[in-house]
């Protein structure tokens, strides 16, 4: 019930794949129309609603001096107002971007259900042979930016595309410039969370700090290492995993946590034997490490389900060792 009323964000249509043309020409006429009206008041007021007819109205002393100064004006208008959101509120044109962005990847992809209908000329009864698509349902998808976060959220309704729904992921991550974070099945959704705007979101060293069982590594991003203690760290050569481990490990270092490294290249990591115990990169010392790191787990699983309250499956960080 709960997921039935919770807000997934907005809802991108078809239309959308224009979105950004329609704002800015939504925009204009918004700002267009009560200027025309504005500066044609004057001749405006001489027009008696009871008594009007086209050729009273043609005898009216118009002038294209109105229409011009309105269009200037709106059109200077319309600049700022473009310049003043994409510099003050980018936020904002990134909502349409992206939102145009899925919808064109929808309709390029003919991710939708559509029929073919006959169309019709002048005379209704007189078979031209030309025909006309027309959507017959657009998934269901809705976007929204919160926290540094962008949850996009498509609708699953066994398609013949639903597979290509299944795996947007490398799509979602180079079209919008962003990276995966999380991706959840929920009953008849699936949801994508990506990161938005990572550089904007980098923390520096000094900021990566544990806390209650999670680290966090960049802004509104946590490995919660007590819930889920096992990470992959991968890249290319030069992509920063040498740094990022040294970080983790001084985040780590600052709580109570024993760490045990080991750097079988006698690399980088080797030479925070300076500064930490526990750093092997000898081959028998790294096996006698293993050994030691593997009773201790018996151990501490040995003491745990001997533990009031113990279940299966529960988070280690709930228990208190003695070891």
């Amino acid at each position: 019930m709960r997921e039935l009323f919770q807000y997934r964000g907005t809802k991108i249509r078809p239309r959308d794949q224009n979105l950004i043309l329609q704002t800015v020409l939504g925009s204009a006429l918004l700002l267009w129309f009560p200027l025309t009206i504005l500066f044609y008041c004057p001749v405006l007021s001489h027009i008696n609603i009871k008594t009007i007819s086209w050729p009273l109205i043609r005898q009216l002393p118009w002038s294209y001096q109105g229409l011009i100064i309105s269009l200037a004006v709106t059109l200077f208008c319309l600049i700022l107002v473009v310049l003043l959101v994409m510099y003050k509120f980018p936020d904002y044109y990134r909502k349409l971007v992206h939102r145009q962005k899925i919808a064109r990847m929808f309709m390029t992809n003919n991710w939708y259900e559509k029929n073919t209908q006959q169309s019709g000329g002048f005379f209704k009864d007189l078979d031209t042979g030309k025909t006309k698509e027309r959507i017959a349902h657009f998934p269901r998808i809705y976007y929204r930016l919160k926290d540094g976060l962008i949850h996009v959220q498509v609708e699953i309704m066994m398609s013949s595309y639903q597979e290509q729904l299944l795996h947007l992921e490398p799509k979602l991550e180079s079209g919008l410039y962003c990276e995966m974070v999380d991706k959840i099945l929920h009953d008849s959704y699936v949801e994508y969370t990506l990161l938005y705007d990572t550089i904007a979101h980098r923390l520096s060293i000094d900021q990566v700090v544990c806390k209650d069982g999670a680290v966090k590594l960049m802004e509104n991003v946590y490995w919660e290492y007590d819930a889920l203690p096992h990470m992959l760290i991968a890249g290319g050569t030069g992509g920063g995993k040498t740094y990022f481990i040294l970080t983790l490990i001084e985040a780590l270092s600052k709580t109570n946590a024993k760490l045990t490294i080991l750097d079988p290249k006698n690399a980088d990591l080797a030479d925070l034997e300076e500064v930490l115990p526990d750093v092997y990169y000898d081959p028998d010392d790294m096996l006698a490490a293993l050994s030691r790191f593997y009773d201790e787990m018996r151990q501490r699983n040995t003491e745990m389900k001997k533990m009031d309250g113990y279940q299966t499956g529960q988070n280690y960080g709930l228990y208190t060792f003695s070891c």
